[in-house]
């Protein structure tokens, strides 16, 4: 195999060991959601504005499946739908206490999984690593 097809191989069995592993792990911590609600969740926390439309661009998803997400999170407890105090036509989606439960589980998820695996590393490892992740992430951010 020459380095693309390694590399290929490489960043694939990453990225479906990471979505497997974190499934198993948020269930075996009581998490009773999808990989995509669970997603959802931590792209509200993440948006500033939050607005359907902001929170869509955040997960790259259109606005009308982010809707029937937020349909599904608000009647399970996750999510409220408020109406923002300054401009009341505009509709707001926060987490309720439940939401940030889970959005604290998945964040130390996410630290441990990052301890674990990189905790071996040197700095200049880890600079490597930085700078060889952000030049995938660019790539794949500006060609699609």
């Amino acid at each position: 195999m020459n380095a693309k097809e390694i590399i290929n191989e490489l960043l694939v069995d990453v990225f479906n060991h990471i979505v497997d592993i974190e499934e198993d792990e948020l269930k075996k911590a009581g998490v009773k959601l999808s990989m995509k609600e669970v997603h959802a969740i931590e792209a509200i926390s993440l948006t500033e504005d939050k607005t359907m439309s902001n929170v869509a661009k955040k997960l790259r998803i259109t606005v009308g499946s982010l809707t029937i997400c937020i349909d599904r999170l608000v009647s399970k407890g996750y999510v409220k739908r408020v109406n923002d105090e300054f401009d009341r036509r505009k509709v707001l989606i926060e987490l309720t206490k439940k939401g940030e439960e889970v959005l604290a589980t998945h964040v130390k998820f996410h630290e441990q999984m990052l301890n674990d695996a990189l905790g071996d590393l040197s700095i200049e490892e880890n600079e490597v690593l930085i700078k060889s992740l952000e030049n995938i992430k660019n790539y794949f951010k500006f060609k699609y």
